[in-house]
């Protein structure tokens, strides 16, 4: 299965992920705003799918949200527990969760829809869209191109999304998009954007 692979990949070099990501202060800015104009103020649970070491989980905590954090990476799990004591995190994987129809109020999937190969991508977006209330938020990150195309990222193989492209698979798994920060690549990032859309 892919999320083997992606799982195996994330522990072999957990412990180096977690130094160079794990903190919030190592997020943009401008990510950090984004994420909180959409999520802070929501009435209902939030999940953080492929939390990481939950440094945005507990972002989202601090602000007020009612947030918990799920991860294929038992290293990150633990890592997050210890960091965040007050935030609920679990192993889990974002393509099947264990959660109630319409139980969810919004869902961040921060660069963690990146590894899917696209054949994948409308089935979790479905899944997503089964488990927000109605008006219910997602945001999430990606990497973005011309056309889909698999690339050697550092960890595991990803995908990137022509943006236009990527909303309508959105619009077609029950999504309305409401806000898009695209970023141009340089020297040392790829193109990429922040994504959010209310489930329609």
């Amino acid at each position: 299965m892919e999320s083997d692979t992606v799982r195996q990949a994330y522990t072999s070099v957990a412990e180096l992920y977690i130094s160079l990501f794990g903190t919030r202060e190592q997020v943009h800015p401008d990510d950090l705003a984004f994420i909180q104009r959409h999520l802070a103020g929501r009435p209902g649970p939030v999940l953080d799918l492929g939390c990481g070491p939950g440094h945005i989980t507990g972002y989202l905590r601090a602000l007020g949200v009612d947030a918990a954090g799920i991860d294929l990476v038992p290293e990150f799990i633990a890592h997050a527990r210890a960091a965040h004591p007050d935030v609920e995190f679990q192993l889990g994987s974002l393509e099947r969760l264990d959660v109630a129809d319409e139980s969810i109020d919004g869902i961040l999937a921060w660069y963690s829809l990146i590894h899917l190969p696209p054949p994948e991508l409308d089935g979790v977006l479905k899944e997503f869209r089964r488990v927000l209330t109605p008006a219910g938020r997602l945001v999430l990150g990606t990497f973005s191109a011309d056309e889909v195309g698999a690339f050697d990222h550092k960890v595991a193989t990803a995908y990137r999304w022509p943006l236009d492209e990527f909303s309508e698979r959105l619009t077609q798994a029950g999504f309305r998009e409401v806000e898009r920060l695209p970023r141009p690549g340089d020297d040392q990032h790829r193109p990429h954007a922040a994504m959010a859309a209310i489930a329609a």
